[in-house]
């Protein structure tokens, strides 16, 4: 084979679901390493919710959105298939932010080498962008201390379940704010959650009254929805909600309106927002704090496998539909 599939970001997103109509798959001749790089032939891509952020045309996101007629941003696993570059060899397993190609080229900045008995997915579903998330915004925003309660929404998800499993391994009761029943079931007697509330239920403040009886220390936001409001009408003195994604948001003309701030004052909450992007230099620090508790088998996942390239098209609604059941990932 001669040539690879690349696809590019040729529209902003509009009223209608994500799909082919916003993009151009193009396919080109694969390139050869020049002097300090490396080639990589790209195995397994992630998807996240991020990515509709970085299609808005808003300059005044945490990162620059992707320039239209360019590659769509991704981060991805892959294999090192040609080397000029010293600290790299053919074969040498890779992540880092890679796109939605089969292959591209690299001068080495940002690639991480896998170390040896990590497999695609568990890389994916937990070294990556996900176990970082759930690393820096729980620990160095939420300041979980044990005996405290926690409620993190988008509890399934691939950094909501990592969230509520560091907690629980740290002493929190934890509870975990999904879409499904039987996400509910996993969370609890899988993952080992202390409760869960599917949010598309009925009498959601007596679940919620129910499973929080002294009240709420840390919440962790990935999601929003009606349900914020009532997470945030139990939060204790001195609560810390460590605000990491609004997807029910995303895609609303018009977001859904904030909080009362006289609680904030009367209670002492504080709230923060966080990105990784700010936080990537911390990466090596980040690992070696999840690390340990990932050797000890306290972090299990699961993945959701979506074949080939084209399918990241429309494999972004899953987020929006809730239909996606764990790490979602583009096996190429």
């Amino acid at each position: 084979m001669t040539q690879y599939t690349e696809i590019l970001l040729a529209h902003r997103p509009d009223n209608s679901p994500i799909g082919p109509h916003l993009f151009d798959v193009v396919r080109k001749t694969i390139p050869t390493a020049g002097p300090g790089q490396v080639l990589v032939k790209q195995t397994h891509m992630s998807l996240d919710p991020a990515m509709m952020g970085w299609m808005s045309p808003d300059t005044n996101s945490y990162i620059a959105p992707v320039e239209l007629n360019t590659v769509m941003r991704s981060s991805g696993f892959g294999e090192v298939v040609e080397s000029n570059h010293p600290d790299f060899v053919v074969g040498d397993k890779v992540m880092g932010m890679t796109g939605w190609t089969e292959y591209f080229l690299s001068n080495g900045r940002g690639l991480n080498k896998v170390q040896a008995g990590i497999d695609a997915e568990m890389a994916l579903s937990v070294f990556a962008l996900p176990g970082l998330t759930a690393t820096q915004g729980l620990f160095n925003v939420g300041k979980p201390k044990a005996g405290e309660t926690l409620v993190v929404t988008g509890a399934a998800g691939s950094v909501g379940s990592i969230v509520g499993q560091l907690a629980k391994a740290d002493g929190l009761r934890v509870i975990g704010v999904v879409g499904s029943d039987e996400k509910a079931d996993w969370i609890v007697n899988d993952l080992g959650f202390d409760g869960a509330i599917n949010y598309k239920s009925e009498n959601l403040d007596q679940q919620l009254s129910a499973l929080t009886p002294n009240g709420i220390d840390v919440f962790f936001e990935n999601t929003g929805g009606p349900i914020q409001q009532l997470i945030f009408n139990r939060m204790n003195t001195f609560g810390r909600i460590v605000v990491c994604g609004m997807i029910a948001d995303y895609t609303s003309e018009v977001p859904a309106p904030g909080p009362n701030w006289i609680p904030l004052i009367k209670k002492r909450i504080t709230v923060q927002g966080f990105a990784m992007p700010d936080h990537l230099g911390d990466a090596p620090a980040l690992l070696g704090k999840l690390t340990p508790y990932v050797m000890q088998g306290k972090i299990n996942y699961r993945t959701h496998l979506l074949n080939g390239l084209e399918s990241a098209m429309t494999g972004l609604n899953l987020f929006f539909t809730g239909a996606n059941k764990g790490k979602l990932i583009v096996k190429l």
